[in-house]
């Protein structure tokens, strides 16, 4: 484990030189890692794992589109893949990778599987952060640790196979056999990650959340819209103004500023672009800090917890969700960009 400053901050990281694939192996050479779920983060985490040589099954409910997922992936009724209680018991480390909801309704059963001397792994900080809320009380005498990766577990997967990694941040909540830290940091350079930095569960989850709240997800989608509906309503065609708002700024823009940061950006664009931006970020920081502040109280007081606890809990959450999605998908806007991407040189 590494000291490394980050702006004057010293950070704790752990990197896959001095934690190398054949240490990780070597501390996990005993275990049995079972998967529960195989939705967002599973695949990713599970295929990387079993790649890497690893001992891995999937727990998954049979007859869902997800357990079909894992047959085409090539996990194997009976040997690699089971029902989630079975996996759980044959599991010495269990990865808990089912929605924050799905979690807190298979909790009873994947409680009692937890035998002294096992690992619990969460990919996300919400279920011990919000315990109270959702139940979530591990037994005392297992470890409770937590891999997050920086991204979904698509791109972890496809990161994994271009030979590049997916940095992760890493937590110990509860070292019962001295070997927690061992096991997560191997974990984590198992399923695939760039680097590993230090967290808590509490930080994760507070940061994820704000996150995806914010410039990954929903300010981003909020940000393209104000700028696309503003473009349009001064007489820009759907093209152009796509072009302008998105198309740019993910096709040219992002990997340039991925690979040298912003700065180097500013600094390699034109002039005109250079003085209107220096002059207008700040105006963009102040008019959404306050936006910011307000979101980041939301999560801090477990309101955004509670309102995705009650919306993921109802029996028509899918239908409301498919829903949104449609109406932001049939969106003047979205449907410009499908036009876009098939225009792309690389689709014809």
């Amino acid at each position: 484990m590494a000291k490394i400053n980050f702006g004057g901050v010293e950070e704790n990281v752990v990197t896959r030189e001095e934690f190398p694939l054949e240490k990780a192996l070597e501390t996990l050479k005993d275990e049995t890692i079972a998967v529960i779920g195989y939705g967002v983060q599973g695949p990713g985490q599970s295929l990387n794992l079993r790649d890497n040589g690893f001992r891995v099954i999937v727990g998954q409910r049979k007859g869902t589109k997800s357990w079909d997922k894992a047959v085409a992936d090539g996990w194997v009724p009976g040997e690699t893949l089971f029902e989630i209680e079975e996996a759980a018991q044959r599991g010495t480390i269990i990865q808990y990778l089912l929605s924050d909801a799905g979690q807190i309704a298979v909790w009873p059963t994947i409680k009692k599987h937890l035998t002294p001397g096992k690992a619990l792994y969460f990919s996300h900080g919400f279920g011990i952060t919000y315990k109270d809320r959702t139940g979530i009380v591990p037994p005392a005498d297992v470890d409770v640790i937590l891999i997050a990766p920086k991204g979904s577990g698509t791109s972890l997967r496809r990161m994994f196979l271009q030979g590049r990694g997916l940095n992760s941040s890493y937590a110990v909540f509860q070292d019962a056999t001295g070997r927690a830290m061992d096991r997560v940091i191997a974990l984590g350079i198992g399923v695939g990650s760039g680097y590993l930095f230090e967290t808590d569960f509490q930080r994760e989850v507070y940061s994820d959340l704000t996150g995806e709240r914010g410039t990954l997800m929903g300010a981003i989608q909020g940000i393209f819209a104000a700028q696309y509906d503003t473009l349009r309503a001064h007489g820009h065609t759907p093209s152009e103004a796509f072009n302008e708002t998105i198309e740019e700024l993910t096709q040219s823009l992002m990997p340039l500023v991925a690979e040298n940061g912003m700065d180097w950006m500013y600094a390699n664009c034109s002039t005109t672009a250079q003085r209107g931006a220096l002059d207008w970020w700040k105006r963009f920081r102040d008019a959404t800090k306050p936006v910011f502040e307000e979101l980041y109280e939301s999560v801090r007081s477990g309101n955004e917890a509670q309102i995705s606890i009650d919306a993921n809990s109802k029996p028509d959450y899918r239908t409301k969700l498919n829903e949104e999605l449609r109406e932001m998908r049939e969106s003047e806007m979205w449907q410009a960009g499908a036009v876009v991407r098939k225009l792309r040189p690389e689709n014809n």
